[in-house]
């Protein structure tokens, strides 16, 4: 069994911690964070947390493993900041598939990713390193999801997505088939999403308009 070290002290590390020693062959065996977050307590759900700054004394990279268990905050850039510093250290990161999650075993996941229950991975799935799926999504045949993305939950990702490094996904959007989502880009909770999406822009809105056209004029359905 692989012993981990757990980047964090907040809500998601404490979710982390419980996905792991409930569902997973990796033995959680500590906390770590930045000296100046630590607070006035040393020990989380019973374990020590120790300061990021010396973690490899106390937890060698070449014997322990770690996990970011870190939030969207500041579009990810605090996330990958971290995902960053361990691999300076040394240390091999987990990524954590939950047993309830469906998927064909031919998607291509990288480190650190935190995939939760009741995801859907369809066929031709990539999904790169130091992405997040929180609950109950649907990710379409041939999508890909690049590096330090954070979907979040009840998402819907129509066939041939792609999207960009950094993006924030929220709850219930909806991303029709075949388009780009530009690197750091913010999807709003519930939005519809039918075309393109800049880098760097942020996308809301689900209203819906009657077109000037009957159906009958649509092709492709």
């Amino acid at each position: 069994m692989d012993e981990v070290v757990l980047f964090g002290n907040r809500d998601i590390a404490e979710i982390a911690h419980f996905y792991l020693e409930k569902d997973s062959p990796f033995k959680v065996v500590a906390f770590t964070v930045d000296r100046e977050f630590m607070g006035n307590e040393d020990t989380l759900r019973g374990l020590p947390v120790i300061p990021f700054d010396d973690v490899e004394k106390h937890f060698a990279s070449s014997k322990f493993k770690m996990f970011i268990a870190v939030s969207y905050s500041k579009r990810n850039e605090i996330r990958k900041a971290k995902y960053l510093a361990a691999k300076e250290k040394g240390y091999e990161l987990i990524t954590y598939v939950s047993s309830r999650a469906v998927g064909w075993g031919d998607t291509k996941i990288g480190d650190n990713c935190f995939i939760l229950e009741h995801n859907t991975l369809q066929p031709f799935v990539n999904i790169g390193n130091n992405v997040t799926l929180w609950s109950g999504n649907h990710i379409g045949h041939h999508v890909t999801i690049h590096d330090h993305c954070f979907i979040t939950s009840h998402v819907c990702i129509s066939g041939g997505v792609e999207i960009g490094e950094s993006c924030f996904i929220g709850v219930n959007a909806t991303l029709r088939d075949h388009i780009k989502v530009g690197p750091k880009s913010v999807i709003g909770a519930g939005t519809l999403l039918m075309e393109d999406a800049d880098a760097e822009s942020l996308y809301t809105g689900t209203a819906s308009v009657k077109a000037k056209v009957p159906s009958s004029r649509i092709k492709s359905i």
